[in-house]
């Protein structure tokens, strides 16, 4: 399963491990993913969606239902 917030579409992202001698190396920043059920009463359906924690904290302040409207006119909601 490939490591994208459903709703906001975040993804790893890629920067540098840098030592105390400046040596730099690859590596990745992985979003902050957790599984979590919403209740959609519009849809009167129980929905699973992989989703960011900021993201989360977003849903918890303007509810999820205008999120994923919002997610949806962006075109980033996978849902």
């Amino acid at each position: 399963m490939s490591k994208v917030c459903q709703i906001s579409g975040k993804r790893p992202r890629v920067g540098n491990n840098v030592s105390k001698a400046n040596n730099k190396t690859k590596r990745k920043f992985s979003p902050n993913l957790q599984r979590k059920r919403f209740y959609l009463p519009e849809e009167d359906k129980w929905v699973t969606i992989r989703v960011a924690t900021s993201t989360l904290r977003t849903i918890n302040k303007n509810g999820i239902t205008a999120v994923l409207k919002e997610a949806r006119a962006k075109g980033t909601a996978q849902i």
